[in-house]
């Protein structure tokens, strides 16, 4: 183990058995060296891999500290792992996707009596992405993608699980491209795809487990059949 992971996962033991807690300042770096036994340089490197992981964030003049650990923060280096893996496993990404959007609509219906303010966001985004489909000067991709990302964003915000929320969203986030590229090449798709997140907002709103997990898994396959049909 080099002295870098070292530092790592001696800052990591700190958080988890309570030592440092969200937003503590991290001790000076002359006395926190000492503390683990490593060289300023190498306690260093191990705070801007923590910091890139999302763990620890440095304020100029101000010191180290905890994050939040919000788990939308610690899932966004995922994205880097999903933006590898897509050149060429586009269909294996999309894949994990659907089985955790799958599984976020079902709780999301399970949890939805009566439905809160996040389904209600999830509708007003399908309301953007009819307006962004009836432009006059034709639809609105940027437009419509983002309110895509928007309503699985809010279904599974719904499901009451911030941590699926956030792996959910690092996976969309990157896969948004293929979507563009499907909605781009196969006519209808953009209406289809409306027309599905429709049905699958009425079933979690409804209550209806099974069908908002059929209606979530059906529309996504959809777009695993046409990222295989490309590979």
């Amino acid at each position: 183990m080099s002295r870098t992971d070292e530092v790592v996962d001696r800052i990591t033991a700190m958080i988890l058995d309570g030592r440092l807690g969200p937003g503590d300042r991290l001790p000076v770096e002359k006395d926190l060296a000492e503390t683990l036994g490593v060289s300023r340089s190498s306690l260093r490197e191990g705070v801007r891999a923590l910091s890139v992981l999302g763990v620890l964030e440095t304020r100029q003049g101000a010191g180290t500290y905890v994050t939040t650990l919000d788990p939308s923060l610690l899932a966004g280096p995922l994205g880097l792992v999903v933006e590898l893996q897509s050149a060429g496993h586009a269909a294996h990404v999309h894949a994990v996707r659907r089985m955790l959007e799958t599984e976020a609509a079902a709780l999301a219906a399970a949890a939805a009596h009566p439905p809160g303010a996040e389904l209600m966001a999830a509708g007003e985004a399908l309301d953007a992405a009819a307006a962004a489909m009836d432009g006059a000067a034709g639809t609105d991709h940027d437009a419509l993608i983002a309110s895509d990302l928007a309503f699985h964003h809010h279904v599974a915000r719904a499901a009451g699980n911030p941590v699926l929320a956030a792996l959910i969203d690092a996976l969309g986030g990157r896969t948004a491209r293929h979507r563009l590229r499907r909605g781009l090449s196969e006519p209808d798709a953009d209406a289809r795809s409306l027309r599905e997140h429709r049905a699958i907002l009425a079933a979690v709103v409804d209550g209806d487990v099974d069908r908002a997990r059929v209606r979530m898994s059906a529309h996504l396959i959809a777009v695993e059949d046409f990222l295989n049909d490309l590979e």
